[in-house]
């Protein structure tokens, strides 16, 4: 990670949910708030006991050192606090980050307090 990037870094928890059997969730505790990363990136393993089918096989990621690698995805409920959103999420293996990415920001309607490192409502949505 480059000096840049790791400025303002901080980590949150999430929990993750089967998106149709709810009662299957599971706490992932440290997450890297990174808004240059589009996806969410989960443990795979969390995610294979959840029960969570891998629905996009192979797609390319460019890492933040420039290395191309393949991963899975998949489609989880994803909470922060009392925040939550449906979204893809990566199957992240052994020794990748694991990532709240912009996206699922997005969706949670959470936006980055870069001075006081923490997650805070993004305010109104737009419309039309």
């Amino acid at each position: 990670m480059n000096e840049m990037r790791n400025m303002g870094a901080f980590y949150v928890s999430c929990r993750v949910h089967h998106t149709v059997d709810r009662s299957k969730s599971a706490v992932v505790p440290k997450l890297l708030v990174d808004t240059g990363s589009e996806h969410t990136w989960l443990p795979e393993k969390t995610l294979e006991q959840l029960g969570i089918q891998r629905e996009k096989k192979d797609l390319p990621f460019v890492m933040a050192n420039g290395q191309q690698v393949t991963r899975n995805v998949g489609f989880a409920i994803v909470y922060v606090d009392n925040n939550f959103t449906i979204d893809e999420v990566v199957f992240a293996e052994e020794g990748d980050l694991l990532l709240l990415g912009a996206r699922t920001l997005e969706g949670l309607n959470l936006t980055v307090d870069a001075r006081l490192k923490k997650l805070v409502a993004a305010g109104p949505l737009p419309a039309a």
